[in-house]
């Protein structure tokens, strides 16, 4: 017998003498980088590399999204401070888990993820470039623990369904994964193909990127909220510029592009060194939209946008800045369609659209405030 033969037949005999239960919970997932990562039992520990993956990971683990959390990235309080609150209140021990640093400016500290020893380090896929270049995938598959990647923000309409499927099987839920990816599905396509049909004029449209976070002129190019802009019927004025789904133009262009409405991200940012003048939009801010409204109001104030048709037409609005790094941007392209093409959307209300995926299946209570126009009563 030559020894390709003899190394099957002893796999063969191994794997026999393996229980049933342990080949049962052994599963392989493929990332969003395209690599095969296997796993011989369930995931028991994970450290969020991010933390607003805990958006993407709390209607997989509704009962307790913490609950096979160990560690994750602080930039779920910093750059919004009421989801956070929103969730800690209602499991605590998302307060004390500790906070790690970010891959891409050097803060993660291995030693802490060493120390933590998770079955699986979850990252954003734009953090590969870093880790390759530290050979984090080496250092930590010595100690047993795996990465994975996956992507809520670079190409969301590639990645969005697959990441959601990912996290279905790492926290053994995937029939969760399926019928979030199939809401997900269902409220883009009540846009999508409503605009098919129609076929109206695209308006010409500004994001501006972390307004009073990121100095004028932040925006997307034609992924991320320049998809959502896109896949809302109007014309991303930034993916004329920008060839990834972010970046920065001059305020010559924007006067140049004279833009006919005008959208700026915000959130709480008031845990963000040096955040000033920014728009908070989000969970639970619906008390304070009269201040957010005169913040936005202040930002047109730029010589980038007092000229433009949006301003004059009073067609500014600011959008909660945390459905670029999500499973929600669904909502964010109903609440943009219904700018952009009013009539057309006039039955259309993204505010029960995200209360009934709250209900349906997210662990906090829905609480309005997403969004403000910068014309009471618009």
């Amino acid at each position: 017998m030559n020894f390709v033969k003899m190394f099957a037949v002893s796999a063969a005999a191994i794997a026999s003498l393996m229980p049933l239960s342990a080949l049962a919970q052994s599963f392989t997932i493929k990332d969003v980088a395209g690599r095969e990562v296997s796993f011989d039992k369930p995931v028991e520990q994970v450290i969020l590399g991010e933390g607003r993956m805990l958006y993407a990971v709390a209607p997989i683990e509704k009962e307790d999204p913490f609950a096979k959390i160990v560690g994750w990235r602080n930039d779920l309080w910093t750059t919004d401070k009421d989801g956070f609150k929103a969730y800690v209140e209602k499991f605590p021990k998302g307060k004390d888990l500790p906070f790690l640093g970010n891959l891409t400016d050097g803060t993660l500290q291995t030693e802490t993820v060493v120390k933590l020893h998770p079955d699986v380090l979850l990252l954003p896929i734009g953090n590969k470039t870093a880790a390759d270049e530290v050979k984090l995938e080496e250092m930590l598959s010595g100690i047993g623990v795996k990465i994975v990647y996956i992507d809520l923000r670079e190409h969301i309409l590639a990645n969005t369904e697959p990441s959601l499927r990912i996290l279905g099987k790492l926290f053994g839920h995937e029939d969760r994964a399926e019928a979030v990816a199939g809401f997900w599905k269902e409220q883009m396509a009540r846009v999508t193909d409503r605009l098919k049909a129609a076929n109206p004029p695209k308006p010409n449209v500004f994001m501006y990127r972390a307004a009073g976070l990121v100095e004028c002129c932040g925006t997307f190019g034609p992924d991320n909220f320049g998809l959502m802009v896109d896949l809302a019927g109007g014309h991303n004025l930034g993916s004329d510029f920008l060839p990834g789904y972010t970046g920065s133009i001059n305020a010559e262009q924007v006067v140049a592009s004279n833009p006919e409405v005008i959208v700026v991200t915000g959130s709480n940012w008031s845990q963000t060194k040096d955040a000033k003048d920014f728009v908070n939009v989000g969970p639970n801010a619906t008390a304070t939209l009269g201040n957010s409204r005169k913040a936005l109001i202040t930002l047109m104030e730029n010589p980038a946008f007092t000229g433009s048709k949006a301003v004059a037409g009073g067609n500014v609005h600011a959008i909660w800045h945390q459905f670029y790094t999500s499973p929600y941007q669904f909502v964010a392209v109903q609440q943009l369609a219904k700018w952009f093409h009013p009539n057309l959307f006039a039955d259309l209300d993204p505010d029960a659209t995200f209360k009934e995926f709250h209900e349906k299946f997210l662990p906090v209570a829905y609480q309005p405030g997403y969004w403000v126009d910068a014309k009471a009563g618009q």
